[in-house]
């Protein structure tokens, strides 16, 4: 009877033995596959924060290259604004100036009138006197 169960007990040890490193040999698959994981996801971590980088730097130079344009824009315009101010004052003198001769030409005008409307009148005293002096040898 204690052979029988002596017997039957490292059956049963044999068994849980087998069952045992059976565990372990899934465990450690189980280990490896999880190792595998875990360095697949540092490579993947590593090449997405490259590409986080690149980006960074990229946008970093496209922030620089539109500062850069927006500063350019800027001067340009401040210099635009300036020709405008300056055309704007030289419109202003040039209206002026030209408000001066428009009325230099009234002037004149009125006065070229008064002149010919004398010269007609002493046209037509003339000839009144060589009317007169016609008929009075």
């Amino acid at each position: 009877l204690i052979s029988s169960a002596t017997k039957s007990l490292r059956m049963e040890t044999e068994i849980l033995e087998k069952k045992l490193q059976d565990a372990q040999k899934k465990l450690a698959e189980k280990d490896g596959d999880k190792d595998k994981e875990i360095q697949s996801l540092k490579r993947l971590i590593s090449e997405l924060e490259f590409q986080l980088t690149m980006e960074k730097n990229n946008n970093e130079s496209f922030l620089d290259k539109l500062r850069k344009e927006m500063k350019h824009k800027s001067d340009e315009l401040e210099k635009l604004t300036q020709e405008r101010t300056q055309l704007i004052h030289s419109l202003s003198q040039v209206q002026e100036e030209n408000s001066l001769l428009q009325e230099t030409v009234r002037r004149e005008c009125e006065e070229r009138c008064g002149l010919t409307a004398a010269l007609s009148r002493a046209r037509e005293q003339v000839l009144e006197l060589r009317r007169l002096s016609g008929t009075f040898p």
